[in-house]
């Protein structure tokens, strides 16, 4: 979320658009996402020129070269370069139709491909040299290397977009999106879909993980994997379309495959495509029940888009093929029909593996709706046999419209964006659990689906007497409370539940249908002892008050 600074900075952007003339929400937030594009195209090239002095081979951005009438010098597109010229000769190089930056950006994605495509309706607004300018100069102070600082600039101006509340379209939080990242460790065999793409956030994210947890060796080998086909999406807000494909192109991916079509609707046949799906659909949306994909709704007979959009992705997934989604409360205990056949085909018919309960307050201040997290694998012909739950209390911020941060920014930048507290020790991470669940979240998560587990715990997670190294028990892998947590207590945040007791309510899976609220018993004295108290303290008053009558 943005706040304090970075929200007055943009605030300032904002007012210089309106002030020069521009009012129109869109074209703000068209013209701002271009320019913040173009500078990190040059913060991208002057890394790779860094890492060139190691050896690191890349093709530039920026070429120099003759074009049909004069020499096309492409340095000149360079932030670094733009923002040192005159204020008329740089708003020339904008406003050129022919030869200059907007061109440029529009031939960056490969012939025929989808950002080449969504990238053809890129065109300069920015009328008044002045107000470019201005709006270049005030980005120039916004310090963003922080990775999450785009995204926190885009969750804002979405907020700003009229009806952007009720399409559904905030930002998930960086570090929920790392979390399922995270729990699901993608591969570099994966193929990736998020069928609500919005600016590729969870795209992005696992584009994140890879690099980070594969050599440059294999990422080389499977380059034509990871440039075309490893990361897909949908999308119909043209906005959207063009935000995705160039923060997926800032990430390294040449050919992002966002394609604009409604995902739920007869429009997108794509069936049995993916083996990972990370998704945060829309909650509130409803869709015009002609148009739906005739599939889904024999899954489950709605218009919510909530309940399609599980259909789709069991309908997208490969066979064993894995997704995790966040899903509005009501999803998992609402008792229509609609809501109940969802269940049943995830539980039933496939294989469901957790379930994540947040707390109210994650999506602050654009909406209060209580959510959870869904992990489950597509199989069609059932495997479920216990679920874990998980109730997170504490996700690292406040749960009120301001979500400050409660724990060290440093600890919960590590988490969110990049070594998910490796570097900590086992103190740390239990001394911040109160206020930060989700360190444990994901220890418990790996070690529940670890060969260690059956070794450690009982078939209803009850904790076993077991003789043996602590290195064949994972003391070295996990931190020592997961090993040695119940996971049949249900006072407990963390514990599992078997699929007969799921089937037998009904499907229900509220997180307070399973779990057990313990109550200390609180003890009073007898009504006469407490009578006896008081007479003895009112005896006391009369004395105390007779002793000061008396100084008098």
């Amino acid at each position: 979320m943005i706040t304090g600074e970075l929200k007055t900075q943009i605030d300032g952007i904002w007012n210089t658009f309106w002030t020069g003339g521009i009012s129109n929400t869109i074209t703000i937030v068209e013209q701002l996402t271009y320019l913040i594009f173009i500078k990190d195209l040059d913060e991208t090239e002057t890394r790779n020129e860094r890492k060139a002095l190691r050896g690191f081979k890349y093709t530039p951005l920026f070429a120099v070269y003759k074009g049909e009438k004069d020499e096309v010098n492409q340095q000149n597109f360079r932030w670094k370069n733009l923002k040192e010229m005159d204020v008329n000769a740089r708003h020339n190089i904008f406003s050129n139709t022919v030869d200059g930056v907007f061109p440029f950006i529009r031939s960056l994605g490969k012939d025929q491909s989808l950002f080449s495509t969504y990238m053809k309706g890129a065109t300069f607004g920015i009328s008044k040299p002045s107000v470019l300018d201005q709006v270049m100069e005030k980005l120039e102070r916004i310090d963003m290397t922080n990775q999450d600082t785009k995204g926190d600039i885009y969750e804002y101006l979405l907020s700003k977009l009229e009806g952007g509340g009720t399409a559904g379209q905030f930002r998930t939080p960086r570090h929920i999106i790392k979390l399922m990242v995270e729990l699901m460790q993608p591969s570099l065999e994966d193929t990736i879909c998020d069928p609500s793409a919005g600016t590729a956030g969870f795209l992005v994210a696992a584009k994140e993980y890879i690099d980070k947890h594969n050599e440059m060796t294999e990422l080389d080998k499977k380059s034509e994997h990871i440039n075309k086909t490893m990361f897909n999406g949908t999308e119909f807000d043209a906005t959207m379309l063009r935000i995705a494909s160039m923060n997926l192109y800032l990430h390294g991916i040449e050919e992002p495959n966002i394609v604009d079509v409604d995902a739920v609707s007869k429009d997108n046949t794509v069936s049995n495509a993916y083996t990972l799906m990370l998704a945060n659909p829309p909650f509130k949306g409803t869709i015009d029940k002609e148009s739906i994909s005739a599939g889904l709704k024999n899954v489950t007979d709605t218009s919510k888009t909530e309940l399609l959009f599980l259909a789709l992705m069991l309908r997208q997934l490969k066979k064993g093929g894995r997704a995790a989604v966040i899903v509005p409360d009501g999803v998992l205990f609402n008792n229509s029909n609609a809501h109940k056949s969802i269940r049943k085909e995830i539980i039933e018919n496939n294989k469901l593996e957790a379930v994540i309960s947040m707390p109210n307050g994650v999506f602050n201040p654009y909406t209060p709706v209580s959510t959870a997290i869904i992990i489950f694998t597509k199989t069609g012909s059932g495997g479920t046999d216990n679920v874990w739950f998980y109730d997170m209390l504490a996700d690292g911020k406040s749960l009120d419209v301001k979500r400050n941060l409660l724990v060290d920014e440093d600890l919960f930048m590590d988490f969110a964006f990049g070594n998910s507290l490796e570097n900590a020790d086992e103190e740390l991470k239990r001394s911040v659990h109160n206020k930060f669940n989700l360190p444990q979240i994901l220890d418990h998560y790996r070690y529940y689906k670890s060969d260690y587990f059956k070794k450690m715990h009982g078939k209803n997670g009850e904790l076993l007497q077991v003789n043996d190294v602590p290195e064949n028990l994972a003391f070295n892998h996990f931190m020592g409370e997961t090993l040695t947590h119940d996971y049949s207590d249900r006072t407990s945040q963390s514990f599992i539940v078997p699929f007969n007791e799921i089937k037998e309510n009904d499907w229900d899976l509220s997180i307070n249908r399973y779990k057990e609220i313990f109550y200390e018993e609180v003890k009073y004295d007898e009504p006469k002892v407490i009578l006896q108290r008081i007479n003895e303290m009112d005896e006391k008053r009369v004395e105390l008050k007779k002793l000061l009558l008396s100084k008098i």
